[in-house]
């Protein structure tokens, strides 16, 4: 399904997200589904989930100052919250007249979808937490973001991949399938150190979700990685146990970023849920 890169300018600000194209489907007719991307990756790591699911359109928002590399380079100043950050979502929702869609994302992608639904619970049909956590940075994390930050300033995209790469993708990934180490590097590399920082600074800051868990009432989907090393597996427990009526479903050889790592796998756990919300 043909898609395209879509953007509006809010306040100065450019928001640029990949959208299925309207003009080669009904889309305007389809239940939306948007995609929250991790860090420091873009909106270009779902191409797997653009057109896997029959009846959606698939929205998939860069994060800001991120961008895919195909997309034009952006520049945005400064170190946006996560608040900030899910308020670009809502603009973009509100650019495309859609008042509640399924909402989730992936790492960073979730601590978003998190901060979106603290401030919007009304927007969401449905809600998809994969490979992340509900809990804010401890001092350890935060103390690891920082030595991130410098990590960036010193060696700029390619030295975050390089540090990151073996965190981000499991065992079985790095073993079996190189060309998808090849692919989550050049989507890292596309990005600026700007917007890599900034990223760091939203999620260092970022409001701890589990108090509003027992708030979630929409059906849940809560996805995780076997052999995910960043975020272990008792975070999806915490979050499944935390939302009444959340599914729960693991998902084997792979890690931190199982949509790429394992994308049959991801989209048929992702599918038979979207398939009870349209």
């Amino acid at each position: 399904m043909p898609h395209r890169l879509n953007e509006i300018t809010v306040g100065g600000r450019t928001i640029r997200w990949r959208e299925t194209d309207p003009r080669s489907t009904t889309a305007d007719r389809l239940s939306l589904l948007v995609l929250l991307h991790a860090f420091p990756l873009s909106a270009a790591m779902w191409e797997a989930q653009s057109d896997a699911f029959p009846g959606w359109r698939v929205i998939a928002p860069d994060i800001r100052g991120f961008r895919g590399p195909d997309g034009p380079a952006v520049q945005q100043p400064g170190e946006p919250t996560m608040q900030e950050l899910a308020t670009d979502v809502e603009h973009v929702l509100d650019s495309l007249g859609v008042p509640q869609a399924v909402i989730g994302g992936l790492s960073m992608g979730g601590y978003l979808t998190f901060a979106l639904f603290r401030q919007a619970p009304a927007r969401f049909k449905g809600l998809v937490l994969a490979n992340t956590r509900a809990s804010a940075d401890s001092d350890e994390a935060k103390e690891g973001r920082r030595k991130m930050r410098a990590l960036v300033e010193r060696g700029g995209p390619a030295a975050v991949a390089d540090d990151m790469l073996p965190k981000l993708l499991g065992a079985t990934t790095r073993q079996d399938k190189p060309e998808v180490a090849r692919h989550v590097r050049s989507l890292i590399e596309a990005n600026s150190a700007e917007a890599i920082k900034g990223a760091i600074g939203a999620m260092m800051t970022r409001t701890d979700a589990r108090p509003i868990l027992a708030e979630i009432a929409c059906p849940t989907l809560i996805l995780a990685g076997e052999e995910d090393a960043l975020i272990p597996v008792t975070a999806a427990e915490e979050m499944h146990r935390g939302i009444r009526d959340s599914q729960l479903v693991m998902l084997p050889r792979c890690g931190h970023l199982a949509n790429l790592e394992q994308p049959d796998a991801f989209n048929a756990a992702l599918g038979r849920f979207l398939r009870n919300q349209a």
